[in-house]
């Protein structure tokens, strides 16, 4: 291992990790916004936007981001229509952009799955309390739902960070200088077998580890009530 090499090039591991941490939570960001109303409208069974929502949720979930990706940065440039169109010359042309539409349409649709599956299994007197309240039917989903589904939702949305991070190495392949980018063009100029790719994987790992410690600490903050509580032991009573 060549560490002086490393070191010298620890810039463009950094600029790379940037690209990575840019592409992965955007998509995040954006792909959850998405995926709210997709949810309650799958999870409520909207006659119309229901079979729509489960059609695209299972063509991206059924299909390899990397195949998606390259549908978004190859696969629309070959229509003319779509090159004539105002969005090819700032978005379409761009490979960042056609990263980060495929990114987030493919995070967006795991999301609305499970946080589906979150608002489906809310506890029914949680709902009841709020209908005694006196809530309308949005406040309900405002105040009650949503947020009891967002806290039960937490731990599968742990793993969906780190699958959107992991996933985020495609972006090499349509010429972004992501982490696993910068490693490749590490051994590639060099003619080295593991310096730039053992690199990557550590910056990969130094990331999971954080997002993990912010989940963890998330979990144990907002699903505190959920942990089973301990008895209290009593006193022995003192023999005469």
């Amino acid at each position: 291992m060549d560490f002086m090499l490393i070191f010298d090039n620890l810039d463009r591991f950094v600029e790379g990790a940037w690209v990575t941490l840019q592409l992965t939570f955007l998509a995040l960001l954006l792909g959850g916004l998405i995926a709210i109303p997709l949810a309650i409208a799958r999870a409520y069974r909207k006659p119309v936007l229901n079979p729509i929502i489960w059609g695209y949720t299972y063509a991206f979930r059924g299909t390899p981001l990397l195949v998606q990706t390259y549908l978004f940065y190859f696969g629309l440039g070959q229509f003319e229509a779509v090159r004539n169109s105002f969005l090819w010359s700032p978005i379409l042309s761009d490979p960042w952009w056609c990263v980060l539409i495929a990114f987030t349409l493919n995070t967006a649709a795991y999301t609305t799955e499970f946080l589906r599956g979150a608002i489906e299994t809310t506890p029914r007197g949680e709902i009841e309390a709020a209908k005694a309240a006196g809530m309308s039917p949005w406040t309900r989903m405002r105040l009650v739902v949503l947020p009891s589904a967002f806290r039960r939702a937490l731990p599968a949305y742990s793993n969906e960070v780190i699958f959107t991070l992991h996933g985020s190495v495609i972006a090499s392949t349509v010429t972004l200088q992501d982490l696993l980018g910068v490693g490749r063009w590490l051994n590639g100029r060099y003619y080295l077998a593991y310096e730039g790719f053992v690199t990557a994987m550590l910056f990969y790992m130094a990331i999971v580890f954080m997002i993990s410690l912010a989940f963890r600490y998330a979990e144990k903050r907002y699903l505190k009530h959920l942990r089973p509580r301990e008895t209290e032991k009593s006193p022995r009573p003192a023999l005469a």
